[in-house]
């Protein structure tokens, strides 16, 4: 063993463990080590030749029963190599003559011999790729895929069409081969139902993603879908359709084409395409025939300025792969926007496409083409194919099959469906593939959890003059940008409209100006239009008799808005209503949804349930529901100074005025000489304090700290009600009122008397609906006449109590009629529009012009012209409001009763302990006093100024003082009693004696 690794170098111990071929090599030759490699040297004995011979033949003994052990006898555990063979068979189908199958063809050939002189990935094992030709057929590649089954294909790389893929993929389900597709973008292929198709290029659901976010970015609403009629098509149009409808956006037209239309076929199509309104078009079909579609479309005028372009990527592939195109063609997709799968720069990519040239060298009988997209993601298959294979080799994987079951029973016929075979490492490879993370063409090479590739992305391409210029990417990471995906990976997700960007565009017609991206079918017909013919409120609208015109506020809104527009607008005008009852709005409205009339114009309320069935403008004019009643004029009288406050509010005022004096005199009585004498006086000076407050004119100076405190907490009471008085009475005195019994609507519905409404309003489903208003109390009136004599009449008579109608109308009718009047506040908030089909783009357009005519002030001058009138505005009427309440107020005297409380509380205790310092160890001992004579010395004591009980209290302290130093008994005590009863009569005099 040891001079067989001497003398072979490259020879290691894995290689001795190699796969069976190179085990049968070693034993051929182990003859080697019965032999000495040497001769003996001179002098070797025979024992030392015997002793070598035994060595050799026990290497060679544990050699073989190592090799044996791994490879043979291992019990299902196997080594990365005893189960590799020496090739692998794969398969692949795709039609070699299209624009993606003779890039495909040489990117296949390249990989497989990049793969296969690589011995790092396969340790020695070849891939045998067997390439059919489906020649764009279905029903060939199904076949194609049943004679790959036959062979011990593991494999199957493609199809490359999505609807060969839906057919094939059922035959992968059932014998386990996975088939990696570098070309089908079906959406529906990444479903549960097919887990054995593995998608090798981007999703259509991304592109359409990307072409969605793309109509938003520019503010478009609808697109027309032209498309191929097949699985490819239909499923990518129904992935735009979910997309767009994320954005409030939508497919307004769809055209299919038959996969193989004709010249012919493609212009009748594309004439009705001409004759919808949107002028967004995208282009989803085949690399085949794509430009045929635009060509008939150049042809037919479709590719001038207004119309908006956007081609899927199978025009990027033919620009990548039959670059250049003729002039014709060039001019054909001038302005267009397309999308390309996006693959980053490397050294990998830059590598391969250098060597392109060489590649397809012998492969162009038929004129040089470029790489294209596809070619790298089949150039990416293989490898990512191969590394699954050498990953399944290393797991113990091994190329079997077995019968299908289902199969063999189907023997009878001419099929030969027996010789179909189960691979039994089926699911193994799978997950391998699944699971392999590489670095290829197109970047990382991986799947994400919905087997996607993962971060997908494409450039966005507006093709212009005779080349192309990128005006941005997409990623499903980070939206529209000018910026390449990868350099937005490291930062957050941000997908906020003000993050999206995309460079200026070169539009068809050679403008750089954005298309509106719609107008009006070029049919030849007009607008439909509804107009109420109303037999009421003419100033809005009424038909002019004789002729087929409208006139009216209404219409000259609707006129000016639409010489505003940027385009001319074709339009009928048609009456709607009988002429003898207003009519139902919400009727005229409901019927654009049926289709009679494209749109409606008039005094069109915008509510709930008409949002419901249409789009409206921007409102021209603000209305709400008001309720209107008879009123009567209040006049001035000699008492109406007294108006401004209620009863009660009077009486509470003045008790306070009282209540507040009274405070302040106790608080200042002991104080203040002002609040002393007699007692008349004082009661005169508490009413004259009390009162004057009102003015501010009160004389008396407030002295003690409390007193104060109550003082200028009620002057600012005053303040108040005295500000209060006056604004109410000046009105009362300067402007004329109005008095109803009606004060409003909640008045209205508590009574049980008829109320009015406008024929054909909305008003009378709001009453009877959100106000419960029983129907029987609702009275249906068709003019301002029947209005005023309904009104006159009142519910006793035959009349209604109020009417409720809107504003707009109220005040045209108020304008010639004093004697009614609007009660209470306006109880709805809505205006007036004009009402289109939902996702009508004219509605967007013709609000942007009402807004003008709002800022330019031209909507003022039509109201003026129509509404503006003045019998009784000018007169200054208003309704009569409530007097001013008690309630109002309370909040100001509860504050001031508080502080009064507070005030005359801590005056009492201050007194009380005053009253207990200064007298308590003076009173006379004696068994006869009571406590009514206590009462009677507190009330004098209260009543006594208190500074001359400062004073006498200070001469009782000298006496007591120089009675102790003299050694004086009662006597002395008995002269001090004597002489406090004396100076208290005589306080007493002072205090509430007679005025003299």
């Amino acid at each position: 063993m040891g001079l067989l690794l001497s003398s072979n170098p490259s020879l290691s111990v894995s290689s001795i463990l190699s796969p069976p071929p190179h085990v049968f090599s070693f034993l051929s030759s182990f003859q080697i080590f019965l032999i000495p490699p040497f001769p003996p040297p001179p002098g070797s004995d025979s024992g030392s030749i015997i002793r070598q011979f035994a060595m050799n033949l026990i290497w060679v003994l544990v050699l073989i029963l190592l090799v044996f052990s791994n490879g043979h006898f291992s019990n299902g555990v196997s080594t990365n190599s005893s189960n590799r063979p020496e090739e692998v068979k794969i398969g692949s189908m795709f039609a070699f003559n299209s624009a993606i199958g003779k890039v495909v063809k040489v990117a296949l050939e390249a990989a497989i011999e990049d793969v296969n002189s690589n011995p790092a990935i396969l340790e020695g094992t070849k891939l045998n790729l067997t390439m059919h030709d489906a020649n764009f057929s279905g029903f060939l590649g199904m076949v194609e895929a049943l004679k790959f089954m036959e062979s011990d294909t593991v494999a199957i790389i493609g199809p490359q069409s999505s609807v060969t893929a839906h057919v094939i993929s059922h035959i992968a389900n059932e014998l386990q081969v996975p088939l990696l597709s570098f070309a089908a973008t079906d959406p529906t292929l990444s479903s549960l139902q097919y887990p054995f198709f593995v998608r090798m290029t981007q999703n259509d659901q991304f592109q359409m993603a990307a072409i969605a976010d793309i109509v938003e970015y520019y503010e478009w609403r609808d697109v027309i879908a032209i498309f191929a009629d097949d699985d490819f098509g239909r499923n990518g149009i129904a992935a735009l359709s979910d997309e767009l409808a994320e954005k409030r956006c939508q497919i307004s037209y769809k055209a299919p084409l038959d996969p193989q239309a004709t010249r012919t076929e493609i212009m009748d199509v594309l004439v009705k395409v001409a004759l919808a309104e949107s002028r967004i078009l995208v282009l989803h079909t085949y690399p085949t025939w794509g430009l045929d579609v635009l060509s008939v479309a150049h042809y037919l005028g479709m590719m001038d300025s207004g119309y908006v372009w956007i081609a899927t990527n199978w025009l990027t592939t033919v620009l990548d792969t039959d670059s250049p195109l003729s002039s014709e063609s060039m001019d054909n997709i001038q302005g267009l926007i397309t999308l390309r799968m996006y693959t980053p720069e490397s050294e990998l990519k830059r590598n391969f496409v250098s060597r392109w040239k060489n590649l397809t060298t012998h492969q162009m009988a038929n004129g040089p083409f470029g790489l294209n997209t596809y070619g790298l993601y089949a150039y990416d298959t293989v490898w990512l194919l191969a590394h699954a294979i050498d990953a399944f080799f290393s797991q113990g994987g091994s190329i079997s099959f077995s019968n299908d079951s289902r199969l063999s029973e189907l023997n009878g016929g001419n099929l030969h469906l027996d010789a179909l075979n189960i691979f039994d490492g089926g699911k193994l490879l799978l997950n391998n593939i699944l699971n392999v993370n590489l670095t290829g063409l197109t970047g990382n090479v991986r799947f994400s959890s919905d087997r996607s590739l993962f971060r997908p992305a494409f450039e966005v391409i507006n093709v212009i003059g005779t080349g192309v210029r990128t005006i941005g990417y997409w990623s499903n990471y980070s939206g529209l940008s000018v910026l390449p995906p990868e350099t937005l990976y490291s930062k957050p997700t941000n997908r906020s409209s003000s993050s999206q960007h995309l460079n200026p565009v070169i539009w068809p017609g050679q403008t750089s100006h954005k298309p509106r991206g719609w107008v009006f079918p070029n049919n030849g017909r007009a607008l439909r239009i509804g107009v109420p013919n109303r037999v009421s409120y003419r100033e809005f609208i009424a038909e002019v008799p004789g002729t087929e015109m409208f006139k009216g506020y209404c219409i000259d809104v609707f006129t000016a808005a639409v010489n505003l527009l940027p385009y001319a607008l074709p339009y009928k005008l048609i009456p709607f209503g009988d002429g003898v009852n207003n009519p139902s709005c919400t009727e005229l409205v409901r019927l654009i949804t049926a289709g009679e009339f494209d749109a409606a114009i008039g005094d069109i309320a915008i509510i709930t349930n008409r949002t419901r069935m249409v789009d409206f403008t921007q409102p021209y004019i603000e209305s709400g529901l008001v309720v209107v009643a008879p009123v009567k004029k209040l006049n001035s009288d000699a008492w109406a100074f007294l108006r401004p406050f209620s009863g009660s509010m009077w009486m509470v005022t003045g008790g306070f005025f009282l209540l507040v004096g009274t405070v302040v005199w106790i608080l200042e009585h002991r104080l203040n000489d002002d609040f002393r004498g007699p007692p008349r006086k004082q009661v005169v000076t508490i009413l004259w304090f009390s009162f004057s407050t009102w003015f501010f004119a009160h004389r008396e100076n407030t002295i003690s700290a409390l007193g104060r405190l109550v003082l200028i907490i009620w002057l600012f009471v005053v303040l108040i009600i005295n500000s209060s008085y006056t604004a109410s009475l000046t009105s009362i005195l300067t402007v004329q009122k109005l008095s109803s019994p009606i004060k409003g609507l909640e008045s209205l519905r508590t009574s049980n008397d008829p109320i009015g409404h406008q024929q054909g309003s909305f008003a009378r489903n709001y009453l009877s609906g959100e106000l419960g208003i029983h129907e029987s109390r609702l009275i249906a009136l068709n003019s301002p006449e029947e209005y005023a004599e309904a009104l006159k009449k009142g519910p006793k008579n035959g009349g209604v109590a109020a009417l409720v109608d809107e504003r707009a109308y109220i005040e045209l009718f108020l304008s010639s009629r004093c004697e009614f009047s609007i009660v209470g506040q306006e109880f709805t908030k809505n205006g007036w529009g004009f009402a289109f089909p939902r996702d009508s783009p004219l509605a967007i357009d013709m609000s942007t012009a009402i807004l003008k005519l709002s800022e330019n002030g031209e909507l003022q001058r039509i109201h003026d012209k129509w509404l503006m009138s003045s019998a009784c505005s000018s007169q200054g009427a208003k309704l009569a409001v409530d007097r001013l309440q008690l309630k109002s107020f309370s909040g100001l005297f509860l504050i001031s009763g508080l502080a009064c409380l507070l005030a005359l509380l801590v005056y009492f205790v201050k007194m009380v302990g005053q009253y207990f310092r200064h007298y308590s160890g003076e009173e006379p001992e004696s068994s006869g006093s009571s406590r009514s004579s206590h009462f009677q010395t507190f009330l004098t004591f209260a009543d006594e100024k208190e500074e001359s009980v400062k004073n006498r209290s200070k001469r009782r302290q000298l006496e007591r003082d120089s009675n102790r130093s003299n050694g004086g008994g009662m006597e002395s005590t008995s002269a001090a009693s004597n002489r406090r009863c004396t100076e208290m009569a005589s306080n007493r005099s002072v205090s509430f004696g007679s005025e003299v």
